[in-house]
């Protein structure tokens, strides 16, 4: 796969899970007696919209990478992989309606406590990922200014 592909199937994936959780945070909204959908309904939703642009957005910078193919490739698949996740984890708090908000202590999933560790861990990889992966395309941009 390239990573043309990978950015146009990422961007796909987001879209549809964008549309899908639309569904779901409607249904929620029209069954709520506050006409209020879930919290990470409401982040899955939209995370997911905005998400599959930016997966185009990474797109568009491809031509300008200076890796490899396969450098590029992994420039691409590291934030995706970031917002897939995201997404992943925005979906099962609002399946599980366990928190309002994932980073505050103590770290619910469900009926488990995370450990703090394995939160901020997290997320220093996706800034890492997200911010790398991207950075990387972007310096090839700007380089082919002049």
């Amino acid at each position: 796969m390239t990573a043309d592909q990978l950015c146009l199937l990422a961007a796909g994936l987001f879209f549809l899970t964008g549309l899908l959780t639309g569904v779901w945070k409607y249904l929620c909204i029209v069954r709520s007696p506050e006409s209020q959908a879930p919290v990470y309904v409401d982040i899955a939703h939209r995370s997911s919209l905005m998400y599959a642009f930016s997966a185009i957005l990474l797109r568009e910078f491809l031509p300008y990478s200076p890796l490899s193919a396969t450098g590029t490739l992994w420039a691409v698949a590291a934030p995706l992989l970031f917002f897939a996740l995201a997404i992943s984890t925005y979906v099962l708090h609002g399946l599980l309606r366990d928190t309002d908000n994932q980073l505050r202590a103590p770290h619910r999933l469900g009926q488990a406590t995370l450990p703090a560790l394995a939160i901020h861990g997290f997320m220093w990889l996706l800034v890492v990922a997200e911010i790398g992966g991207f950075a990387l395309l972007f310096w090839g941009f700007l380089r082919s200014l002049g």
